[in-house]
């Protein structure tokens, strides 16, 4: 479990030297060496987060990071957990390519979304995300760099600082890569209040960023009602594929929406049940969406806060 998924340039390099010097073994290009960096599309690769807490022997590689090639530039989709992932997800873009990272975006305030933002800064990118994801990440950032060096360690967690973005996103805006465009949308508030999903328009992939959970269960920050509401939106999108935020690399809709449309819509129904007889908040965190428990890994971990959170949302309808 301690060992990196994403390797050196370096390794790869000389892993590349070793199959070349052999005749009875056909080139395999840099990119298929990087560990578990896949070309899910062309030019589109993925990195796959494991499904736990950030802690000391995973680093903070909990969730998906992606980046895209266009002729001229590089865009990556979030960063990791730490500077340390960060700097692996570097190092994996540079066996693919040397063109120039022109941008890195964030999808989201998270941490093990953006705390390997830092890794990316001799790279002079401009740091994308929502409007309001400047104020809201500057306001957890205190709080958040102290829980995650708490959970990573003093090595893991090196190098890893809050970087805001330079560039927000209020209105659909479309980033160039050359011969590839990313159009950013920013959306009402649901997951957060400053989720971006982000459209290669080249290969129809779609970034979901943590509006998308599949395997680990889903983490409610902003609105149960408004990401019910946006999941229903997105059940009628097309796309030749979907990258969750936490989950397999890539899915398909509108059948990946099924299972978070079923664990949100079970605790909105249950929470609203028990305010209508009156239950306590504490009454509704042992009973309501337990229904779901064995369809999500950790959901002891994070269970008990979405319901505290619909609950307090949906007290005041």
């Amino acid at each position: 479990m301690c060992t990196p998924l994403l390797i050196s340039r370096k390794t790869v390099l000389r892993a590349g030297l070793a199959l070349a010097a052999s005749p009875l073994l056909r080139y395999v290009p840099a990119y298929a060496a990087a560990a578990d960096v896949s070309e899910v599309a062309p030019g589109v690769f993925v990195h796959q987060g494991r499904y736990e807490v950030q802690s000391p022997d995973n680093r903070g590689d909990v969730a998906n990071a992606s980046f895209v090639v266009g002729s001229e530039a590089v865009a990556v989709i979030d960063t990791s957990g730490s500077a340390v992932m960060g700097e692996d997800l570097r190092d994996a873009i540079r066996a693919v390519t040397n063109k120039p990272i022109k941008y890195v975006i964030n999808t989201h305030m998270h941490p093990d979304h953006v705390l390997g933002n830092a890794a990316f800064k001799t790279d002079n990118p401009t740091f994308v995300g929502h409007y309001k994801l400047a104020r809201a990440l500057g306001n957890r950032a205190g709080s958040y760099l102290t829980a995650n060096k708490q959970m990573l360690g003093d090595e893991a967690f090196a190098g890893s600082e809050i970087i805001l973005p330079t560039l927000a996103i209020k209105e659909p805006t479309t980033l160039f890569l050359g011969d590839r465009e990313l159009l950013l949308e920013p959306q009402a508030t649901a997951h957060t209040d400053n989720d971006l999903i982000v459209t290669d328009t080249k290969t129809d992939t779609l970034f979901l960023g943590d509006l998308l959970f599949s395997v680990h269960v889903p983490t409610i920050d902003g609105s149960i009602k408004g990401w019910l509401a946006l999941l229903d939106e997105l059940g009628n999108r097309k796309a030749a594929r979907v990258v969750p935020g936490h989950g397999p690399k890539t899915m398909e809709l509108p059948r990946a929406l099924e299972p978070e449309q079923r664990y949100l819509a079970t605790i909105a129904s249950d929470v609203r049940r028990q305010i209508a007889e009156g239950k306590t908040l504490a009454e509704a965190t042992k009973t309501a969406g337990f229904s779901e428990k064995d369809a999500w890994k950790l959901f002891d971990q994070y269970h008990v806060r979405n319901v505290t959170a619909a609950f307090a949302e949906l007290e005041w309808e």
